[in-house]
């Protein structure tokens, strides 16, 4: 079939989350003309919102509005040696398609992280003797620093309405925010959501026990809230339904309910969806890129112009279409020659369930984000480097969603039949969870390349992820093990069961951890060990930028959206100021 070419834009950005409709008004804010292509279809709230009842067989069983494997499978296996086979039905994460993305169905937990794993290379070269760490990690600081970074944390959570508790204001420590939290240059734009009794129960016993406890800082606003682009959220009403499932109640902070309604009204913005992205054309010098090739709706090859292109889909996309592209040198884990897929790093989580004959816990009043949680086990808050490890986790309970299918019940119950009606007619609300989100180093040999035996349905090859567990991670599970296990002890439950990683543990793709994959084109001072410089631009192809997840050089304890927001922000800012003025190399190799 012929290709189709068309009409030159300013701006092509390459899927319509969180970081591509961000950059998208940013750069329309500028007066650039901005083209937006979405591989999957339309969200659109109306499609979604009251009176259309939630469905949780279809959201958070059938995953209705992530992404198939059908469409985007990657290829997994433990190690080099092995023959990575193609995943066909999500378990340990499920990206998003479609308008809004991963955006559109998260849990809302909108937390930054701490100075410390900003920069924490740096924190490792102070704190850790030589030999106490694998010799095969790979710890990276990113490229900037907290007091350059923090405005654009703010001004994302203002577009957010972030609702929550404020620690550190200017230096100041505050009574019911996190103490070790980075200083805020403004207080969080509104109050933390209300209480539960999980979280009451536990915010006592996490104090007694001398840790520091704070609300979960949310992107489920706590009272109705108008951002800077003019859009409007509701306050939240508490339905539950927030993890896989878009808010039914335009509460929840998304691409639609916070930047897409002003973004569409802007007439120098355009998108298409169905709009599938397979490669950035490169010009002759491979120093610039001219534009990009799509399918469109109908199969039609089209060709997109444009002055510059920003990839802005889900951070395993991003890496799989730098590599088809030719952006950037692969990585070779044997050299360690390359950058594109390197640093790549998921995260564990655990924790345990807690049964109260005698306690209702109501769990059809939650929201995705109501919980409390600590951050005294994170780099630098602890021991680590006495314990022989490196990382730490936010430890939390967040009151779970009312949903039959989700509830858990207790050890023995059968999953069927009458034993199964008669655990949840004995168990259903008397249950609490404390749970764990974990830091996760980056090492030599966990990485991102192409496939070289599976291809999807254009012929082109899959992303193929060598992912497995290390000692260092599974050393901080059992030491989390005991930490979650004292709370439990302190909350006096008549039962309680416990799910840590043992020290043999390989990683399960079956069973869901979260969706905070990160790396595998990340940001640096370092052409040699990085794919993009500190505003996201490809140190090789300069009018090609890169926002997401794949940035960062390894995960830390906290949600990766807050980030994600704050550094596309920031090179769009740089993008406006600088690149307009001088298109080429933002920062000096």
């Amino acid at each position: 079939m012929a290709q189709i070419t068309k009409k030159e834009v300013d701006v092509v950005v390459c899927g319509l989350g969180w970081a591509g409709s961000l950059m998208s008004i940013e750069l329309a804010l500028a007066g650039l003309e901005v083209r937006a292509l979405e591989r999957g279809g339309e969200r659109d709230y109306p499609d979604f919102a009251y009176p259309k009842p939630a469905d949780e067989y279809a959201y958070n069983v059938r995953n209705k509005v992530f992404a198939t494997p059908k469409e985007v499978a990657v290829t997994v296996r433990y190690d080099t040696t092995q023959t990575a086979l193609p995943t066909r039905k999500w378990g340990a994460f499920a990206p998003g398609t479609g308008v809004g993305g991963a955006g559109m169905h998260w849990t809302a937990v909108l937390i930054r992280p701490t100075p410390t794993d900003i920069k924490l290379k740096t924190y490792v070269d102070e704190a850790y003797k030589p030999g106490i760490l694998q010799e095969d990690m790979r710890v990276m600081d990113f490229p900037f620093s907290w007091e350059e970074i923090e405005p654009y944390y703010y001004k994302f959570e203002l577009i957010c309405g972030q609702s929550g508790n404020t620690g550190n204001l200017r230096g100041q420590i505050l009574e019911g925010g996190d103490p070790f939290e980075g200083p805020r240059s403004e207080p969080y734009p509104l109050p933390a959501l209300e209480d539960t009794l999980n979280n009451v129960m536990f915010k006592e016993a996490a104090t007694k026990l001398g840790y520091h406890p704070f609300p979960n800082p949310s992107a489920c606003v706590s009272r109705a809230w108008k951002n800077p682009y003019g859009n409007q959220i509701a306050p939240c009403n508490y339905c539950g339904y927030c993890s896989k499932y878009p808010c039914l109640n335009y509460s929840k902070a998304s691409p639609q309910t916070a930047v897409m309604d002003a973004l569409k009204r802007m007439p120098n913005f355009s998108y298409e969806v169905h709009a599938e992205v397979v490669k950035v054309v490169l010009h002759d010098d491979k120093k610039t890129a001219k534009g990009v090739i799509y399918y469109d709706v109908d199969g039609n090859e089209v060709f997109q112009p444009a002055k510059i292109v920003v990839l802005s889909s889900f951070q395993l996309y991003n890496v799989r279409l730098m590599l088809l592209s030719g952006i950037g040198k692969p990585y070779n884990p044997i050299t360690e020659e390359g950058v594109v897929g390197r640093n790549y790093a998921f995260l564990s989580n655990g924790g345990a369930t807690l049964f109260f004959k005698d306690k209702n816990f109501n769990p059809y009043a939650t929201a995705g984000a109501t919980g409390q949680m600590f951050n005294d086990i994170s780099p630098g808050n602890f021991d680590g480097p006495g314990l022989g490890f490196l990382g730490g986790a936010k430890i939390h309970s967040s009151q779970a969603t009312g949903t039959p299918i989700a509830t858990s019940l207790p050890k023995g119950t059968p999953s069927w039949g009458m034993g199964y009606k008669e655990g949840m007619e004995e168990w259903y609300g008397h249950s609490m969870k404390i749970s764990i989100t974990t830091t996760c180093q980056s090492y030599r040999d966990v990485y991102l390349d192409l496939d070289p035996n599976y291809t999807d349905h254009r012929g082109q090859p899959l992303l193929r992820m060598t992912f497995n567990w290390k000692q260092n991670e599974l050393k901080l599970q059992q030491y989390l093990k005991g930490i979650v296990g004292n709370i439990g002890k302190e909350l006096n439950p008549d039962s309680m069961s416990m799910s840590f990683l043992p020290m043999d543990a390989n990683f399960d793709l079956t069973k869901y951890v979260s969706t905070h994959n990160v790396g595998g084109a990340v940001m640096g001072d370092n052409p040699k060990t990085s794919a993009l410089n500190k505003y996201l631009q490809s140190w090789d192809v300069h009018n090609v930028f890169v926002p997401g997840g794949n940035a960062f050089p390894q995960n830390f304890q906290a949600n990766p959206t807050d980030t994600i927001g704050a550094i596309t922000l920031m090179a769009a800012q740089a993008i406006k100021e600088q690149y307009l003025k001088n298109p080429g190399p933002l920062v000096q190799a």
